[in-house]
Parts: C-alpha cells; structure tokens; sequence
C-alpha cells in the first residue's frame, strides 16, 4: 500500500516550543509531529498541550500529514493528552502517534477514548488515525497483533533509542551499528519484522531517527539501507535532513520513468491490440505480470512523491520492434 499522501520525511518537532512549530508549518517534510512525550519536560506537558492546540488551529499549515504524539498508557499523561487534544483540534489532526506500544490493549484503550472524544465533539468517528511506535522487544513480539488491533492503525513506528537499551544493545550512538559488531547490519531483524508486518496488513513502515543531526551524509547512509529494503519513510529531527530524506525514500527520476514505461507496455501487450500475450519484450527486459506488479510500487510511490514522468512507452514502435519473448 502506498499512501496518496507520503510520509518519507516524519519531522519531529517539540509541542512546547509554538517558534519551532511555526517554522515547520513552511518546511517541506511530508509529516510533522508535534510531540508531547520525550521532548517535553514533565513540568512543561500541560502547556505544551494548549500550544499544540492553538498551532493546529491556526494558518500556515502546508500539505503536511499533522501527528501529536501522545504519552504512553504507563504515564499519567495519556488520557489527558487525547483528551485535550483531540477536544480542542481534532479537527485539524490527522492521526496519534503512541509510544511504547508492547500489545494490542494499548492500541485499543487509545481507539475507544478516539472514539468517546470524537462523539463528544461533534468529530467523525474513525477519521483520526493511529501510528504505533514499537520500542522494545515485547512489542517486536507481538507485532501483529499490535498491526491489527484497530481499523485505525495507519503505521508501524521503529523507536530505535528505547528497543536498543531494552535488549541491551552496547552502543550509545542512536541509528549506528554496535561496537564490534562488523559484518552485516544489527537492525536488520527488528526491521524486517516491522516492515513484514506493516506490508502484511496494508499498513505503512517508518524508520527511526538518526541522532547525530550535522553528519547529513551518515544520514544518508542510514535512510538509504531501510529505503532498500521497502521502509516508506523516516524520522527527521532537523530541516537538514528532511531534503535528504525526501530523496532516500522516492524513486530515482530513471527508476520511476522505467515503472511507467514498464506498467503502460504491459497493459498494451496484454490487450487485443498489442497480441494479447502474458509475457512480452521491453526492450531487452521481458515483462509479465509479476513485473508490472513491481513496477506498480515504483509508480505509486513516484505519483505520490509528485514526480514527472521524462519519458512514455511508444505502442506503434513497439508493434513493429518489440520481439515476442516465446519466439526463437
């Protein structure tokens, strides 16, 4: 599944800072989330509550996917964070990211008390959406459950700080490989994990935050190995990494004029005009359905990045020079 509306860049921003949040309404990051857990001091929640609520509410907003993040059900915080949010702008408020997610119940208690706010506030029931943030390694075991406890469940969320000290990963630079750990990549099982559940379920992956915010091409590095392996997006904690995030996690400009290319052929070539045949020549690539169905992800993600094709699939060329892959 992919989103009409992406998330390749998911900005965070503190809920209690209104100039940090009035300076990402303009940047060009696909979701920003206002947050009321990590980044808020205890003292400063309640505030930061009130701030979040007059900045939704207010102009300036762009095509951003607008997020608050929630304290977890282990705080006292929670309820009222949905419950002033949500009462106060919920309107204005595509979805809650909730932290700390270990099983199903977690997502479920937050789906009821949605849906008690939204009827209390006049608010369509189920518009608002759910992103679940997996941190530890008793919610990687129970991934599935947490992808289906809600209609609501729009992503699964990698929390890579928090999972790494849960299984005691030596390491204290967030998003790099551990000490000693030189032939592969650590993360690869919780991110597969992720990723196959998300897929399984129709829902989308997002990739965690990449601490060291000045070293822009380590970022890269890091965006560039979940984009390979299907991730949809990934955290930014700066504007600096937002282009280049951006760009991890599109397709290239070839890539995706060659998934077009690739879907148009295989709709003529399997049409009446085109000889109606399952497998065809594009160029020296032969094509079939499992082709235009690869080719059908590179598309959608193209499209919804508001990418511009440079080039089209001519049938009349390819009626006279595409050979048939079943000749000799």
């Amino acid at each position: 599944m992919v989103n009409p509306r992406p998330r390749r860049s998911v900005l965070a921003v503190p809920g209690s800072s209104r100039k940090m949040i009035e300076k990402a309404k303009g940047l060009p990051a696909d979701e920003v989330f206002l947050d009321l857990e990590d980044a808020v001091a205890p003292i400063a929640k309640a505030q930061a509550r009130t701030e979040i609520v007059d900045a939704l509410n207010s102009d300036g907003w762009g095509r951003q996917i607008k997020v608050v993040r929630v304290n977890d059900w282990t705080t006292e915080w929670t309820y009222g964070d949905v419950v002033e949010v949500v009462s106060g702008a919920g309107a204005n408020l595509d979805a809650i990211l909730l932290p700390k997610v270990v099983d199903a119940s977690h997502v479920q208690a937050l789906d009821l008390l949605l849906t008690q706010v939204e009827k209390a506030n006049g608010l369509e029931v189920g518009r608002i959406g759910i992103e679940a943030q997996i941190e530890n390694a008793v919610g990687l075991t129970n991934i599935d459950a947490i992808a289906t406890a809600s209609p609501r469940v729009q992503t699964l969320v990698f929390g890579p700080a928090d999972f790494m000290a849960s299984i005691n990963m030596r390491t204290l630079v967030v998003g790099e490989q551990p000490e000693g750990y030189d032939t592969g990549d650590a993360y690869h099982h919780i991110l597969m994990t992720i990723l196959l559940a998300a897929r399984a379920h129709g829902l989308e992956a997002i990739d965690g935050p990449y601490l060291q915010i000045r070293d822009v091409d380590a970022f890269r590095r890091a965006a560039g190995r979940t984009a390979a392996l299907g991730f949809d997006g990934k955290w930014v904690l700066h504007p600096t990494q937002i282009d280049a995030a951006n760009e991890a996690f599109s397709p290239r400009q070839s890539d995706y004029d060659r998934a077009e290319m690739i879907l148009e052929a295989y709709e003529f070539h399997t049409s009446a005009a085109g000889g109606a045949r399952g497998a065809a020549m594009l160029g020296d690539e032969m094509i079939d359905e499992a082709s235009a169905k690869m080719a059908q992800v590179v598309a959608a993600k193209g499209r919804a990045a508001g990418m511009l094709r440079t080039m089209r699939f001519d049938s009349g060329e390819a009626s006279e020079n595409v050979a048939d892959p079943e000749s000799p």
